[in-house]
């Protein structure tokens, strides 16, 4: 039985594979997958990734393909979900910074140098008309970082997956001030280099069987209850997210490869765009 080291955040985007480890699913098709949580997000997996700590990771899309272009020894195998991530804009509940424009000239709270909640402060930036050049960042590596950075005016905003904070939204430790979605698919499945050349085909398994849960899941008996116990949510939150949510079984299109790295390209936080080809790997 072949062992694959799959890494991932501890969200509810991912419950498809805690479903389909704990059925055995995997396990009909000769593979064990073990599975490594990654609160601190991209960052951390991008980092595992590299050092050889995981062999697949469950990642942001504008994250991996950064971090292949600096040099990251892996390739996107498949789009995971496709729809947009809803990042929403948080600042601490008590304070005094009540809309995005307040944030202008503060300093965002990141979980890592490359993560979604650093790269994402460019695109808002941008969105919002700031000068990127002036953005500055207080390094907190998780939620929990973030909680205690944004209490202690030490970051101004932190930017995370609107679901995933809703609780702290409720329990008035944060304020949302606003949202910024992603302008392309959000998580995908990347693999490194190094077990792409010697698993290939325990690889290709293991897509089949997650994309035969995933094609289905929505449609799990129960399934917005058992999101909302597992991962403490709201019921009504959770049906408004799976209403916005689309799982994927495809590859990235040359077209959002492209339109991914012209963002990363134009907020300089790529040197230069790469061939499709050195990014995905199709199985």
């Amino acid at each position: 039985m072949t062992t694959l080291r799959v890494g991932g955040v501890p969200e509810h985007f991912n419950l498809p594979w805690h479903i389909a480890i704990e059925a055995g699913d995997f396990e009909y098709e000769d593979l064990k997958i073990e599975w490594v949580e990654f609160p601190g997000g991209t960052g951390a997996m991008n980092a595992a990734l590299r050092n050889n700590e995981i062999d697949i990771a469950i990642i942001l899309t504008e994250g991996i393909i950064k971090d292949i272009a600096d040099g990251n020894p892996s390739r996107i195998i498949q789009t995971f979900v496709h729809s947009p991530l809803i990042w929403g804009i948080h600042v601490a509940a008590n304070l005094k910074y009540n809309s995005i424009s307040d944030l202008q000239n503060t300093k965002a709270a990141i979980s890592r140098w490359g993560s979604g909640s650093h790269l994402m402060a460019y695109i808002n930036a941008n969105k919002q008309g700031w000068d990127t050049k002036e953005l500055e960042f207080e390094l907190v590596g998780d939620i929990d970082g973030a909680i205690k950075a944004l209490k202690e005016d030490t970051a101004q905003y932190f930017m995370w997956e609107r679901f995933t904070t809703q609780p702290l939204v409720d329990q008035k430790i944060f304020r949302r001030v606003g949202d910024c979605p992603t302008p392309w698919p959000c998580f995908v499945i990347a693999a490194t280099e190094h077990i792409l050349d010697t698993a290939h085909h325990d690889v290709r398994k293991m897509l089949k069987v997650i994309n035969t849960e995933t094609i289905s899941f929505k449609e799990t008996p129960e399934i917005s209850s058992v999101l909302a116990s597992r991962y403490g949510q709201r019921e009504e939150d959770i049906l408004d997210w799976l209403d916005i949510t689309a799982w994927s079984q495809s590859q990235l299109t040359a077209l959002e490869i492209e339109n991914i790295q012209n963002n990363l390209l134009n907020l300089n936080l790529i040197s230069e765009k790469l061939p499709g080809n050195k990014i995905i790997h199709n199985l």
